[in-house]
């Protein structure tokens, strides 16, 4: 869907003057970019495209053009500082790549803190900065250290602060004796928006409490402060619990099988009442405390070779796997109705069906650069992989008592390695079993676990399944998405009318069998629109959804404006049952179709909430990419799954009772007539007034 906004045409009429002295370039936006990457791609800091263009502090808008300092501003500008060489060799440079960090360069290049602040005086004024060019001092060299420079170093000293929830940049810098502009010169991620658990590094004086750590210490090693309960640590019995959302003393309280006054005894600090993002002390006991391992497998003999699960398997064919894992990191969405801690100290198994196929990568010339530049499948599925890493780092945060084990599924189109592996009784001893990626794999598996009551869940294919009992279909198939809008408008007691394309004979086809009592528009004898049928048929005491099917710019034009004439009198609201890429084009205005408030359903949220900022935002930070559908979808079935199991029932029984929401995707699933089980996990989402998503109730 196309989000818009103006193209700031009247920065650039009142400007000119004001940078004819300051070089400036004009770039344009590609969908999907941030502005940190923007910012590494130019060499400034998001604070400098912020600076000239305070709109995209709201986001950015594929297309919108933005203005780019040529050369950064004073904080940023590359400063490269002179060193004497001695005996001891020759200083080199380095350049501040994103993320980096004084701590990280100092320990990279074995260099004291003190040494390259020697070296690099603007270090001491600005702070590190991306895109700075560091003078490394080298090993042993003899530094002379100014009285100007040796005092602002001994008098700096920064600390760490996590953001937790209802706190403002404000508060923050008010609380550290700093200013809003320094905290966002030094986080440059916090300057659109101050995600909570996001760690900031401050420069300042970290508030006396009972909750910080002392801060003496200079910059040469950041403090970082620590939270901790007020209630006295008796044993090792205890953990600390971060307060969720919509979470209350009664939930906590039966979660932890506690009464609410034993949970106070533990809690001092709850006798000011529950709030988001407290820290509090609750029994370890209902937890395993053995975390997450990738399941061993038995030596390989010397006659025949065994599959070993990924995580096991070497060579440098693979390498780009190892790094995925690598920057993997753990992240804690919110679960819906999956707090039951009965029946935890029975340790379940989950498999991972993947299809790295790697035997083909090995025994392939191309290198795995070339590869990835052409194999969209094999990028697929290192998008999943990384997200379900990141699940399974979740997992082991939580102390969940699953082993994981991860095999190649040698996949293509029509085969997989699922009977190989079962043979060797890989599968069989498994709670649930997360794959293959094609459905006709995923239906094998299926078929050839059955007798073992083993789950197998289909993660990405939305085709119809065969009727398998233990087979469970996790995207909704087209019509189910399609069903969701049509049972949505009619709860609303809504007078539906569709104007469809006469080249779209697949969706007439489908309203007409499956959604009795929906009216169709008339058309001409050219195929346009008869406006005066359509508004015939709207009532005036109902809210009267119009469905949309056509690709023609000018049906849709004509249908539009129509609607906005027929609002004088009636309520009407638009509806598409799927994406259309003629309404995220320049000759459709936007403003109208936010003003019939565009609806239609979506298999994934679309939401810019709190945990789904948060998980972008760990995502971006090890991978150095956003997430796309196939990482978010990756954490989201996972990790669904996952705590599925630790529910004290089996895997169905969950699915029957219990509908779940993960980072971008709902889970609920029903048993379908014919057999197996499929998910009907659908959001109604529309454009409201203020240009925004939202999930209609």
């Amino acid at each position: 869907m196309k989000y818009y906004s103006a193209l700031l045409s009247f920065v650039f009429l009142i400007t000119s003057a004001a940078f004819s002295q300051e070089k400036v370039v004009k770039y344009k936006v590609s969908s999907g970019e941030t502005v940190n990457q923007i910012a590494e791609k130019f060499k400034v800091t998001p604070y400098d495209i912020y600076s000239l263009n305070p709109d995209a502090r709201a986001g950015l808008v594929p297309n919108s053009v933005l203005l780019i300092p040529t050369t950064p501003g004073k904080a940023v500008k590359k400063d490269v500082a002179t060193v004497k060489n001695t005996a001891a060799g020759k200083a080199t440079t380095h350049e501040v790549q994103p993320k980096e960090t004084l701590f990280g360069i100092e320990k990279k290049y074995g260099v004291s803190d003190e040494a390259l602040k020697v070296a690099n005086p603007f270090l001491i004024e600005n702070g590190l900065q991306i895109g700075q060019t560091l003078v490394i001092p080298s090993k042993g060299s003899a530094v002379k250290t100014t009285t100007t420079a040796a005092k602002s170093t001994a008098s700096e000293k920064y600390v760490f602060h996590d953001v937790v929830a209802k706190e403002t940049k404000y508060s923050i810098a008010k609380e550290y004796k700093t200013t809003v502009e320094d905290l966002e010169k030094r986080n440059p991620d916090i300057v659109a928006n101050l995600p909570i658990g996001y760690r900031l590094t401050i420069k300042g004086t970290a508030p006396k409490t009972e909750a910080s750590t002392s801060v003496a210490a200079t910059v040469e090693k950041p403090v970082e402060t620590k939270k901790t309960n007020e209630a006295v640590k008796k044993g090792t019995t205890y953990m600390d619990y971060q307060v969720k959302p919509k979470e209350t003393l009664y939930s906590l309280s039966r979660t932890f099988q506690l009464t609410q006054d034993e949970l106070a005894a533990l809690n001092p600090s709850l006798s000011e009442g529950l709030k988001e993002g407290m820290v509090l002390k609750v029994p370890s006991g209902f937890v395993a405390p053995v975390p997450i391992i990738p399941q061993q497998q038995p030596q390989q003999t010397a006659e025949k070779s065994t599959e070993k699960p990924i995580e096991n398997i070497g060579g440098g064919s693979i390498k780009v796997l190892e790094k995925v894992k690598s920057e993997t990191v753990s992240a804690d969405p919110e679960v819906v109705e999956l707090s039951k801690k009965r029946g935890l100290n029975e340790r379940k198994k989950v498999v991972l069906l993947l299809p790295f196929n790697i035997a083909k990568m090995q025994n392939d010339t191309t290198s795995i650069a070339t590869r990835l530049k052409k194999d969209k499948f094999l990028n697929m599925t290192l998008d999943f992989y990384s997200g379900a890493l990141m699940a399974i780092d979740s997992a082991k945060a939580l102390k969940l008592p699953i082993d994981v084990a991860i095999y190649d599924s040698q996949e293509t189109k029509n085969t997989s390695n699922v009977t190989g592996l079962i043979s060797q009784n890989k599968l069989q001893d498994a709670n649930a079993v997360i794959g293959p990626f094609y459905q006709s794999n995923a239906e094998v598996a299926a078929n050839s676990l059955r007798l073992y009551n083993v789950p197998v869940i289909s993660p990405l294919s939305r085709d119809t399944a065969n009727p398998i009992d233990n087979l469970y279909q996790s995207i909704p198939t087209n019509d189910v998405v399609r069903n969701a809008v049509f049972d949505y408008m009619r709860a609303k007691n809504g007078n539906i009318v569709a104007v469809v394309d006469k080249k779209k004979e697949s969706v007439i086809s489908y309203i007409k069998q499956n959604q009795k009592g929906v009216v169709f528009a008339a058309l001409s004898e050219t195929g346009g629109l008869d406006v005066a049928n359509l508004k015939s048929l709207l009532l005036p005491n109902r809210m009267n959804y119009v469905v949309m099917e056509t690709g023609n710019t000018a049906m849709i034009k004509t249908t539009i404006r129509a609607l906005l004439d027929a609002q004088r009198s009636c309520q009407v609201q638009l509806v598409i049952l799927e994406p259309n890429s003629t309404l995220d084009t320049d000759e459709i205005n936007f403003d109208n179709l936010v003003q019939l408030k565009l609806m239609y359903p979506s298999v994934t949220r679309e939401s810019g909430e709190q945990p789904v900022l948060i998980f972008e935002k760990e995502y971006r930070l090890k991978n150095k990419v956003n997430p796309n559908t196939y990482a978010t979808r990756g954490f989201d079935v996972t990790f669904d799954t996952m705590m599925r199991l630790v529910q004290g029932k089996t895997y169905q029984e969950t699915t029957d009772e219990i509908t779940t929401e993960q980072v971008d995707n709902k889970f609920q699933y029903y048993k379908k007539e014919d057999g197996g089980h499929a998910n009907k996990g659908v959001y109604i989402l529309y454009y409201d007034s203020d240009l925004t998503l939202k999930v209609a109730n």
